[in-house]
């Protein structure tokens, strides 16, 4: 019996293999999608770059952030200060790559701890249901309504006990107590209409524990939106440090990061501009190539992305040639 293939249908990418009889990777569709994305690409590039300036940035200067010189104080770039030297005169070079370490690290550990917590979380809601989403919704719902800024004024303050810890780890902290809340609600939601899945139906009969349903299925089916929201969570972390340290409530000396540079040469940008528009510069390359890089992965996650470019014209001839 012949099989019969219908040329206006749907077709699947994950199945195409350029010619061959080779079904290809649906991870690796998405690598093809976001490395034929160039925005998305320039993106990644400027991240890597800047994340490697913040290893190995203080190779390329022979002062560090607590190092004065006290022959250069509030100077302009020069042959010994390649970016010129603070109101202090320490190097503002050491001073930048200090910051976006601090930055781009407390980025991370908040973008992916909060994705981690906001999906377990999330799909132990949508699995149990009934009284057990109910409770946790409340306290979901509770905590959303708590205000952000008096608690990170409160905690970075040094009360209650907290003076011994550094101003970043406290920042930290605040900021992955808020920044999972408004994903987990609707990793909630997708994973509701996963619950009404076939497979997941299967599981629960067949008496597969809870713990592997969220973790082999709800989870993985909800990967892209994970993705998406740990890229944005990086960025929302970045911004909320940026802002948080520029009012004087985030990042405390002597611990330096890109707001606390931006805050403390905002009020002396005519007579120190070197001090200001260097962090603000190596901030919006940051925030965004993340930017560029988000906007990439959300087109390569989705199957009906014009992006997709030569992996979909392959499909098309070759089935084509399948119905001559």
């Amino acid at each position: 019996m012949t099989n019969i293939i219908d040329p206006i249908a749907e077709i699947d990418e994950s199945r195409v293999s350029d010619g061959q009889d080779v079904v290809i990777a649906k991870s690796r569709i998405i690598f093809r999608r976001f490395m034929r994305n160039r925005t998305a690409v320039a993106g990644l590039f400027v991240f890597l770059a800047l994340f490697l300036f913040s290893l190995v940035g203080g190779f390329l200067t022979p002062w560090n952030k607590d190092t004065i010189d006290p022959y250069n104080i509030g100077m302009g770039p020069s042959p010994d200060h390649f970016l010129g030297t603070s109101q202090a005169g320490i190097d503002l070079l050491a001073l930048i790559v200090e910051g976006t370490r601090i930055s781009i690290f407390i980025g991370l550990i908040v973008g992916g701890v909060s994705v981690l917590v906001s999906a377990v979380y999330g799909c132990t809601m949508a699995f149990f249901g009934g009284k057990v989403d109910a409770i946790m919704l409340f306290i979901l719902e509770a905590l959303i309504m708590m205000p952000a800024i008096l608690v990170v004024a409160v905690a970075t303050s040094g009360s209650g006990g907290l003076k011994n810890l550094p101003s970043w780890l406290l920042l930290i902290v605040v900021l992955l107590f808020f920044s999972w809340m408004g994903t987990a609600r609707l990793v909630r939601s997708l994973s509701m209409s996963l619950m009404q899945r076939d497979y997941v139906k299967a599981a629960k009969y067949m008496g597969v524990p809870s713990r592997r349903i969220v973790w082999r299925h709800l989870v993985p089916n909800i990967g892209s939106l994970l993705v998406l929201d740990f890229t944005r969570g990086i960025t929302g972390a970045v911004l909320a440090e940026v802002a948080f340290s520029f009012i004087g409530i985030g990042i405390k000396l002597p611990d330096v990061s890109l707001g606390v540079l931006i805050g403390q040469a905002t009020g002396q940008v005519s007579s120190f501009p070197w001090m200001f528009w260097v962090p603000l510069t190596v901030m919006f390359l940051l925030t965004g190539s993340l930017a560029m890089m988000n906007d990439g992965l959300r087109d390569a996650f989705d199957p009906s992305s014009s992006s997709i470019g030569r992996a979909k014209r392959t499909a098309v001839r070759t089935v084509k040639k399948t119905t001559k």
